[in-house]
């Protein structure tokens, strides 16, 4: 059932060429609804860049531009495009229905219509408009609130994880065995909570979505500094990691994004790898100018239920970091979602025992003329 509070003076734009069609349907919408008229596409425009309205009935015979042409103008402004629009029209051939419907119309009311029926489904379709408005902004408010303790907690607990640590060597420096070891527990608490926080920020950011930043970069480089980041992770576990980067020209593209994606693969190949094993990262780009990177590792591997869920959120694999390093089932989940924003794609080929090759592929970059981009050019190997 509607509810008529909800809807009572929510704004309709009513376009139709014919000024009896204009007159009726607003002498039977204006007891509940507020109402503007507009006798064609232009004007209909106009209107909506001056004014924000709740639903738009939509003649489709007009001159100059019809129905479908309105709707696509409507569809095509990010600040329109979530109006419903119905279909008002004489015309009740199927095919140019299903055609309303498809174009993005809500709903397709033929004339004569039925004056009751009319106001019924303007305010349904009004209603839900209004349900979806208050989700979303609900769903915004939590989000913020979120990103808010989440920062707060991230803040606390990077201090508490840094005191953990000075604590824990000074009293191992002193002997006391017993309370080094409670220490090592605070930290090693601090540090997994520190972990899922941040991990927990990142996935809120990729679910929003972000707006590219496109910044001249070397390709290499990006990649050599995100593997040397891990250099020392891998040191104490006693694993190789190398770099190697075949990129002959500077590009631009969103450093942030890729930067995250490359920090993710590599730090989970160092977190799942055995001591004496190898983690290898190399970029390059094909012949069409798409950029490739390989993260590749000889850890545990994967099985065949891994790889069909390895991406979701809070999936728990079968295979364990091998140095307790802390996991919250949440980096691989962001990297699907970084790169689809990016317009690229990831996959994993492995077999269980026999370690792990992901594959990111991401779109063409703008490559820039090497003279143009002053940068000093660093060596790209990583032992």
């Amino acid at each position: 059932m509607v509810n008529r509070s909800a809807t009572q003076g929510k704004k309709v734009l009513m376009v139709d060429d014919q000024a009896v069609n204009l007159r009726t349907v607003a002498a039977l919408l204006r007891p509940r609804f507020e109402v503007s008229l507009a006798d064609d596409g232009d004007k209909a425009l106009a209107l909506l860049e001056a004014d924000s309205f709740d639903l738009v009935l939509l003649d489709i015979r007009m001159p100059t531009r019809d129905g479908f042409d309105i709707c696509q103008a409507i569809r095509a402004n990010p600040r329109w495009n979530e109006i419903p629009i119905i279909f008002l029209s004489a015309d009740s051939d199927k095919d140019l229905i299903v055609r309303a419907l498809e174009a993005g119309g809500v709903d397709y009311i033929t004339k004569p219509f039925n004056s009751a029926e009319l106001v019924s489904r303007v305010g349904t379709h009004i209603a839900l408009k209004v349900a979806r408005d208050e989700l979303k902004q609900l769903a915004e408010d939590k989000d913020e609130l979120l990103g808010i303790l989440a920062h707060d907690l991230k803040n606390h607990l990077g201090g508490m994880k840094i005191s953990a640590e000075v604590l824990h060597r000074k009293l191992e420096k002193n002997g006391d065995a017993e309370s080094a070891a409670m220490a090592a527990n605070i930290r090693s608490g601090t540090d997994q909570m520190f972990t899922f926080v941040v991990e927990f920020l990142a996935n809120c950011a990729a679910d929003r979505g972000f707006n590219l930043k496109p910044e001249p970069i070397w390709l290499d480089e990006l990649s050599a500094a995100a593997t040397q980041h891990y250099e020392e992770a891998a040191r104490r576990k006693g694993i190789t990691l190398t770099h190697s980067g075949k990129v002959t020209e500077p590009s631009s593209t969103d450093q942030s994004a890729v930067n995250q994606i490359l920090h993710n693969l590599i730090s989970n190949a160092v977190k799942f790898s055995p001591a004496g094993a190898k983690v290898r990262v190399s970029v390059e780009t094909d012949p069409k100018g798409a950029a490739v990177w390989c993260v590749a590792d000889d850890g545990p591997g994967f099985t065949a239920e891994d790889k069909a869920t390895m991406f979701r959120r809070y999936q728990r694999l079968s295979a364990q970091s091998t140095a307790a390093e802390p996991s919250t089932g949440l980096g691989l989940s962001i990297v699907r979602k970084l790169v689809g924003h990016l317009g690229g794609e990831v996959e994993c080929a492995s077999e269980p025992g026999r370690g792990a090759t992901f594959t990111l592929r991401l779109p063409p970059f703008t490559l820039i003329a090497a003279d143009e981009f002053a940068v000093g050019r660093t060596e790209s190997v990583v032992t």
